[in-house]
Order: structure tokens, then sequence, then C-alpha cells
């Protein structure tokens, strides 16, 4: 008999949340969700919210270690002196694995989550996001993991990953929540900006729009809204339905982070993509093999406003040609369910033989 999965959501960016809730809701029953800010917001999959463990209100992954106390140990990325909340969100989590005492812990990222996971004689499975991740840290987390989970296409990997690293991943893109069926709108630009950062000065939006006057710019996220806007551009800031929204625009704009990039190529958009700067160069990684397979039109630096025309105009002929194959997507969500569901009983038997 093997016990529940439970699933580490990191809150930096929503791109974790609804990854993990794409996944939680085709597991089905079985499955917590443990993370910072989720209450309220998993819907009917079981969830604990664990305090937050930031050392400032705009998280950057700094610590502020290497004082006088010592240094963060070189297999760690995030390890704060004297904080409270780092330390309750430790004691939670440790209790409900021993109360609940699960088969499988998937983390969605932390190395110290996923070393803290192992150390209480759990088998994790570890999500690796793009870029380079040779970093000490990541190495061993990757090592201590009964297995890796890429929420990407495999023809996006970094040439730079080691093979034996690529031959432990499992590659599941389109790990997505499902949205209805919608009628496109081809006249319909989405600017999506995430909550882990993003282009939010609304003037810069409105020079786009205004350089481009026969289509409907809608931005979401977070962004400030412009003295002078044009007509043709509207801020909606958050909502719900992202994917929905996706889903009917004729064209989407963003950053290359796994979330929109999973949602954009499931749904075969045409898509301009803007990586933003992101630790292990994961944005740029992934924005090089989007290039070089024709799914996307890369903008390296931000356009003067002449050039939008021929922006758009591009993106649309790129998806007027077809399709990569290497790209095909299949269900992300539900491939990763019956995956993880053979995974428990193998996690037992090493518990097993290792107790």
């Amino acid at each position: 008999m093997t016990g529940p999965i439970g699933y580490y959501v990191h809150h930096h960016g929503d791109g974790h949340r609804q990854r993990a809730l794409a996944i939680a809701e085709s597991v089905g029953a079985g499955i917590t969700l443990l993370g910072t800010g989720l209450a309220g917001r998993t819907g009917a999959v079981s969830a604990i919210d664990l305090p937050d463990d930031r050392v400032a209100d705009v998280f950057s992954g700094a610590d502020r270690c290497g004082d006088s106390c010592g240094e963060r140990p070189p297999a760690l990325h995030y390890a704060p002196f004297d904080h409270d909340g780092v330390r309750r969100r430790t004691a939670e989590i440790t209790h409900w694995i021993a109360e609940a005492r699960p088969g499988l812990m998937v983390v969605d990222v932390s190395v110290e989550v996923a070393m803290l996971a192992r150390l209480a004689s759990v088998p994790t499975v570890y999500v690796r996001l793009s870029g380079v991740r040779d970093d000490r840290p990541h190495v061993d987390a990757f090592a201590s993991a009964c297995a890796l989970l890429a929420p990407f296409h495999a023809a996006l990997e970094d040439p730079a990953t080691p093979p034996e690293v690529v031959a432990r991943t499992f590659y599941a893109p389109g790990i997505i929540r499902a949205a209805p069926v919608a009628e496109v709108d081809e006249r319909c630009i989405l600017v999506v900006l995430g909550s882990g950062g993003g282009d939010g000065d609304g003037a810069r939006w409105a020079e786009a729009a205004r350089a481009v006057p026969d289509h409907r710019w809608e931005v979401l996220g977070a962004c400030n809204v412009p003295s002078d806007m044009p007509g043709n551009l509207r801020m909606h800031g958050w909502i719900d339905d992202a994917d929905g929204a996706i889903a009917r625009a004729g064209l989407v704009i963003g950053a290359a982070g796994d979330g929109l990039v999973s949602a954009v190529l499931a749904r075969r958009k045409p898509f301009l993509c803007l990586p933003e700067a992101r630790p292990f160069d994961e944005q740029r990684s992934k924005a090089r093999r989007l290039a070089a397979l024709e799914a996307a039109v890369v903008i390296w630096t931000w356009p003067p406003a002449s050039d939008w025309p021929l922006l758009i105009a591009r993106a649309f002929e790129q998806r007027r040609g077809g399709w990569p194959p290497a790209l095909d997507t299949a269900e992300g969500a539900a491939r990763v369910a019956a995956w993880l569901t053979t995974l428990l009983p193998q996690a037992a038997s090493a518990q097993r033989a290792r107790s």
C-alpha cells in the first residue's frame, strides 16, 4: 500500500501553481499541494498553505547569507538565518509528511524542500526547469530524486544538459488546465505579463498598440495604466481565466516561462517571445530553441514602435507556414498523472529496500 502524493508549489510567479493544479486535477484524489499563497486558490484540490519564507516583499532568491554567522552551505540555494517563516514552513512540511506518510513528493521547485523530503524518508520527483543547471545544489537535488520532470518539449532542451540528466527526465509539454473550445479572434493581440516579472510599463504597450491600430490589444497581468491610452488597448490586470484568453487570442506576446510557453504551444498560437533575464539562463535558453524551431519570433531587446507591424506580420506568417513536428503536444497533465501513478510502487519498493 502506498501513501498519497505531495506536491510542493513554489510561490515565485503563478506558473508553478497552475501547473500543479493541472496535474492534481488529472490525478484526482490522493494528492495534496503544499505552498505559500494557496489558500482559496486551489478549488477542490487539497492544499496546505505554508508560511512565507521570503526575506523581503519582492522575492529575488537572495537570502543575505555570508555574514559572521557563516556562509550558505554549497549544496543549498536559499537558507536565510533567523527567519520564523522558514522554521514554521519546515515544521509544517515535515508534520504533514509524518502524518500523511506520502509515497512520493513532487517538488516544483526548491532544492531545500527536495532535500527536506529526502531527509524525511520520502522519494522525490524534481521538476527540472529550462536552462543550464549544473550548479552544486541542482546537481545534488537531481541525484537525490527518483526521477526528473521537465514541463517542456524535449526539443526545447538546452544542448548543454548532461546526457545522464536527459536520460532520467520525463518530458511533459502541454501541462495546462482544460479550457473550453473558444472562437479565435484573429484581430486580438494578447499580452501576458506573468507575476514573476515582465514589462509592466503601460506606456510601452500603448506605443505598440498605436503602431498596429487594426488589431485590438489586451494586456493581462500587472501593468501601469498609461496617461494616453489608445482606443485599441485594454488593461485587464489579473484574471482567473488566462488559459481561456490565450485560447481566444489570435496572437500572443509574452515571456519564455514554462507556463505561458506550454499554453501557447498547446494551442499553436502565433507567438512573439520577449525572454526575461532569469537565473541559469532559463528563459533565454528556451527562447533560443523556440527561435531555432520557428515556434516563435523572439524579440531580444525592446523594439522601436515602427518595428511592431513587421513583427506582428512575421509571427502570423510563421504559423501559416505550418507547425514544427518536434513540438506536437499531447495531454501533458494526464501523461504526468499516469506516470506518477507508475512511480508510486517503484518508490515504495525503493523505500523498503533502504529500510
